[in-house]
């Protein structure tokens, strides 16, 4: 890499997802935003901000099908834009109900909807970023989410520990809200009993030292937790050799809000004491009823 390092995050996903909202964040945080880039453009880019007389080095790019074909020809860009400066992809995704529901709000049409319905444009344009989304190392599920939630969301994703090999978030979530999109590697703690049928815990959550102690304190609870802390180990290796630096592991219960918490406290604080690991904590439906 050049000696003055260009940090790029590029902002993509799916219309109706938050992209432009994510970009507005990244510009609060001193990120310099330039929007609907065409991606043959990126590594003149990366050149200018990674020059000796550059000022400018903390670059956020919004790509997407506004570009036509340049969001297409982005993909087999990032492996040689990676070697060349630190980069970074933001994916911004939502359901499609969700994206239905939004753009029915505004009244406008997608894309790529042409003559066809919405959720044909909406259909479309997830293939044509199927291969952009696995390559991404931060997916950002917008769903359910207004736009304060979504600018601390996206600002949380990006407040990484660059000294640390891979950047982890531990999530607890509730089955019947809905798997999370953007996790990893996914833990079902349902087969512990739920805090929910204890009177003085009900209206606790997993924070609370009760209902921690009473989730941490069931029969085989430990040994649950040493072996995924074993596995999540070898994996986060697995990541870093493949130079994936971001990665969300989530705890889910059924509503996310006793057991789901409480394991996943635990777990982060497991995993934050291994070597080269940052660990960040979120908890999704902490709050619902």
């Amino acid at each position: 890499m050049p000696n003055n390092v260009a940090h790029v995050i590029i902002v993509t996903g799916m219309s109706g997802a938050g992209r432009s909202t994510a970009a507005h964040a990244l510009e609060d945080g001193g990120w310099r935003v330039i929007d609907n880039l065409p991606s043959q453009l990126l590594p003149s880019l990366l050149d200018l901000a990674s020059s000796e007389a550059s000022t400018v080095n903390r670059l956020a790019v919004v790509i997407d099908v506004r570009g036509g074909d340049s969001v297409e020809e982005l993909a087999p860009l990032i492996d040689s834009l990676r070697s060349r400066a630190n980069v970074r992809v933001l994916f911004l995704d939502a359901t499609d109900g969700e994206l239905i529901k939004r753009f029915e709000s505004v009244r406008r049409p997608h894309p790529l909807q042409g003559k066809g319905t919405l959720i044909d444009g909406i259909r479309a344009e997830r293939d044509r970023l199927a291969t952009l989304r696995g390559l991404a190392d931060v997916v950002v599920d917008t769903t359910g989410l207004n736009v304060h939630q979504t600018t601390t969301l996206v600002y949380d994703s990006f407040r990484s520990d660059e000294s640390a090999d891979v950047n982890v978030v531990v999530e607890s979530f509730g089955f019947k809200h809905g798997l999370p999109t953007d996790a990893d590697i996914v833990a079902d703690v349902r087969f512990l009993p739920n805090p929910f049928w204890t009177e003085n815990l009900r209206n606790e959550n997993g924070l609370h030292p009760d209902v921690s102690a009473f989730v941490l304190g069931q029969p085989d609870v430990d040994q649950y937790l040493e072996g995924l802390v074993l596995m999540i180990g070898a994996t986060l290796r697995g990541y870093v050799r493949e130079n994936k630096r971001y990665a969300t592991i989530a705890i889910g219960c059924t509503g996310g809000k006793h057991r789901s918490v409480a394991i996943a406290e635990e777990l982060a604080r497991r995993i934050e004491i291994l070597p080269g690991v940052a660990v960040s904590r979120k908890h999704r439906d902490i709050g619902r009823e």
